[in-house]
């Protein structure tokens, strides 16, 4: 197989595949497969007609998508294949780290010393929590093997409502009255879904208002699941008693945001899979989506374009 990797190479990624018996050459020498770890404004206007599979080099396609990159595309024969799962275990101990820093109120008491009152309102993942995945892929999975000693009773929610293993129970994301009870009574609430039209915002002043006040809210899924300024009002507002975020909307939040100040808000710059996985794994993925192609199968990541993920 001959592939391109734009819009510079991981070395370690393309040392795997020279290993495999794969030679890495340019877009204009007709490659079979195209690994792409850019942005938007960075992929080929046109590719070759000797392209057939796009692997992109991260699991969020939105930008791609809503430049109509994949549509046009795939309209043509092409066929993607995002990074989701490959990451799965850096995701999930990130946000077990987000969740944990949230509930000691880390923020808080690192400005004061031995302070009684603020470790007074500690929580304690461990202490009787329910705790909700919103987006039970498979991050979700990897992070139900993380939380298992706490003992928290956990509620996945995905998309079809198929059992999530771990989990004591699973909710469809479109039952609504199952979903009700999601967010009137989980104490912590972890986004990890894609972003989508149905997704965006989905968390907002409405569903904060369900919320419970000693609850917190972690994002490691995309900035815009969460309306941002509904958060910093309820946040304000005591509705809820915390957040942890890895993104935000926008992103970077701006350096006056009210968001940065609050002690019970911890906020992450987007470092929940940093580059030097990305650069060791994505080989290995692209390798072994190309053998599934050429053996007429599915891709193991492979994106629906018309769903968005």
């Amino acid at each position: 197989m001959k592939y391109a990797f734009l819009p510079s190479p991981w070395k370690e990624s393309a040392d795997h595949l020279r290993a495999a018996g794969h030679e890495m050459v340019d877009l204009s020498e007709n490659p079979d497969l195209l690994i792409f770890r850019g942005g938007a404004s960075d992929f080929p206007a046109e590719l070759p007609e000797s392209v057939k599979v796009v692997q992109i080099g991260y699991a969020g396609v939105e930008q791609l998508l809503e430049a109509g990159i994949l549509a046009r595309h795939a309209g043509c024969g092409v066929r993607f294949a995002n990074a989701a799962g490959i990451y799965d275990d850096t995701v999930a101990e990130a946000t077990l780290a987000l969740l944990l820093a949230v509930l000691h109120r880390h923020k808080a008491v690192s400005r004061e010393w031995n302070q009684e009152q603020l470790f007074g309102e500690t929580e304690y993942l461990f202490d009787a929590k329910k705790l909700a995945i919103i987006g039970a892929g498979g991050i979700g999975k990897k992070l139900i093997e993380f939380t298992a000693p706490f003992g928290v009773e956990i509620t996945a929610v995905n998309r079809s409502g198929r059992d999530v293993s771990g989990a004591d129970r699973t909710v469809a994301m479109g039952d609504v009255e199952a979903m009700e009870v999601v967010w009137s009574e989980s104490d912590c609430v972890v986004l990890l879904a894609p972003l989508t039209p149905e997704t965006r915002h989905l968390v907002d002043a409405t569903v904060l208002a369900k919320m419970r006040n000693n609850a917190v809210i972690v994002n490691v899924g995309r900035g815009a699941l969460i309306d941002t300024e509904a958060l910093t009002t309820a946040l304000q507002d005591g509705a809820i008693a915390g957040a942890g975020l890895d993104v935000t909307d926008p992103e970077p939040l701006p350096a006056d945001h009210p968001l940065w100040e609050m002690d019970n808000v911890v906020i992450t710059p987007h470092t929940a899979n940093i580059p030097r996985f990305m650069a060791r794994r994505v080989g290995a993925l692209a390798a072994r989506n190309w053998e599934l192609f050429a053996a007429g199968d599915s891709m193991s990541t492979e994106v629906d374009v018309e769903a968005g993920y």
